[in-house]
């Protein structure tokens, strides 16, 4: 004969199956918060979000002066203000020896963002006791501070090797330059287009013979940035 079930052993059976559940309910819960902690968000929030990175990134860049922080092209006329030789041309001493001259001044690169590495070339005439003289130089230049600083001053100093194109009788045809410089510029004043003011000491000693040149010049030109 079949005993009837006890009431008490079914409430027992229900409040077991209900703990087993229990644990099962709450690890699926928090799966599911997690896998909706790790998909990517969607929507019109997230869109905004990554619009105000993306905006901040370009604030960020921006820092960066476009074109300046690249490379630049100055080029520039100038003369020298004053010039005395020395035992270059007929007389022992001459002064304004020196007359017009033209610059070209390319930004090579930038170390440590403290100043500028360039390549100056320059051509210059002279006046040596009646003879005519004209020379090439090729000059690496450094500048500070560097040009994405935008400060308008410069100071800078280079030196490197001469090469006349005409020189006067019985003298060398190679000599040794070197400048100091100080001056003011300013990018950009139309578009890519500035301008530059520049003075300073232009000498040069003569290689294979003797002579010399000191003298200091006044020069101003464009700049370009690109």
């Amino acid at each position: 004969m079949i005993k009837p079930l006890n009431p008490l052993s079914k409430e027992v059976r229900v409040k077991t199956t209900i703990s087993a559940i229990l644990p099962l309910i709450f690890l699926g819960f928090f799966s599911s918060a997690a896998m909706a902690q790790n998909q990517p968000r969607v929507g019109r929030d997230a869109a905004a979000k990554y619009f105000q990175k993306g905006n901040s990134d370009d604030s960020g860049s921006g820092s960066q002066v476009a074109g300046v922080s690249d490379h630049y092209l100055a080029i520039s006329f100038g003369r020298y203000v004053s010039s005395q030789s020395y035992d270059w041309g007929k007389d022992g001493q001459q002064n304004g020896v020196g007359g017009n001259g033209l610059d070209v001044t390319y930004r090579v690169g930038e170390w440590y963002k403290s100043m500028d590495l360039n390549l100056r070339i320059g051509y210059n005439e002279y006046d040596v006791g009646g003879e005519d003289a004209s020379k090439l130089s090729f000059m690496p230049m450094i500048t500070f501070p560097d040009a994405s600083s935008r400060f308008p001053l410069y100071f800078g100093a280079g030196a490197g090797l001469g090469v006349f194109l005409k020189q006067a009788h019985d003298k060398s045809p190679l000599s040794f330059d070197y400048q100091l410089v100080v001056g003011a510029r300013f990018f950009d004043i139309y578009e890519n287009t500035g301008f530059f003011i520049e003075a300073g000491l232009k000498n040069h000693l003569l290689l294979t013979s003797s002579g010399q040149l000191n003298g200091t010049f006044l020069a101003g030109g464009l700049v370009f940035t690109f």
